[in-house]
Formats: C-alpha cells, structure tokens, sequence
C-alpha cells in the first residue's frame, strides 16, 4: 500500500467517525451549517432517492425541511466499506413522523456511498426503498402498497 493509499484509509476511518457521530446527534434542533460543516465540504453534492442537493447552505435547507416533522430518528450503523477516498456505510434508520405512520416508528434500511478527501465528505448519495420510507406509510396509500407487495411474494 503506498502512503498515499495508507493516508486517506487512515482518515477515512476518521471520516466515517466523525459521519457517524453526526447522524447519531443529528435532529430537528441540530440541523445547522456548524454541525454539518464538521462533516461536510462546502461544496458536497448530496444524493438521495427523492433529491440532488449541491452545495453546503442548500444541504442544511434540505435536512431542515426534512426534520420539521421529525418526531423521533435514530440510526444504527452496520457494516462499512473503506476504499482509496470513499466508502459505504450500512444503517438503519429508525423514524417516527407526524405525517408518516399515524406518528408511529417504523424502520428503513439503506447504505450510504461517501467520497471524501482528507478531512471532509464531497459527495454523499444514500441508497434505500423511497416506498419503504415514504409510501408504505401513508395512510391509505400504504396499504395498498403493503397488499400489492405481498400478492408479488
């Protein structure tokens, strides 16, 4: 391995460190350009299956949004993957939404794909079931949904 390599694995783990603890603390009173600036560049494009987000104010914006009807949200991190400048991180998340499930928790599984430099994450795209997340638990909808997956098993 050479140093180079050796360099960004070695702050990779510190990277995914530092990811992890920010989304452990991360709610609808944490969500400010400080807290993520310790995580993200300026400049970090972020990628889910609803949203391309470009740049670090607009990302802050996003994730207020987002927890504004937040009731409770919990991620439990699994395995990850350390390569030369990215890496995959497992997870969990449990969430509970005042629009979403009558209010109830419900969980999600998904993995996000982090590219990152020496000290911070520029790129960040989550992958998981936007219907496990969104339109299972909408009234009505969900469970026609939940009904229609389970005539396809």
């Amino acid at each position: 391995m050479n140093p180079q390599t050796q360099r960004l694995n070695s702050n990779g783990e510190e990277v995914l460190a530092a990811f992890r603890h920010l989304y452990q603390l991360l709610g609808p009173e944490t969500v400010n350009l400080q807290s993520l600036r310790t995580v993200y560049r300026d400049d970090i494009h972020f990628e889910d299956p609803f949203h391309q987000i470009d740049g670090l104010a607009a990302l802050c914006e996003y994730f207020d949004s987002l927890y504004e009807n937040v009731l409770r949200i919990r991620f439990e991190f699994h395995q990850h993957w350390l390569g030369e400048g990215d890496a995959m991180q497992t997870w969990t998340m449990y969430l509970a939404h005042k629009r979403l499930n009558g209010g109830k928790p419900f969980a999600v599984e998904g993995c996000s794909l982090l590219r990152f430099d020496q000290q911070q994450i520029y790129f960040h795209r989550d992958y998981f079931d936007g219907g496990q997340l969104l339109y299972e638990n909408v009234p009505i909808l969900g469970a026609v949904i939940r009904k229609l997956k389970q005539g396809l098993a």
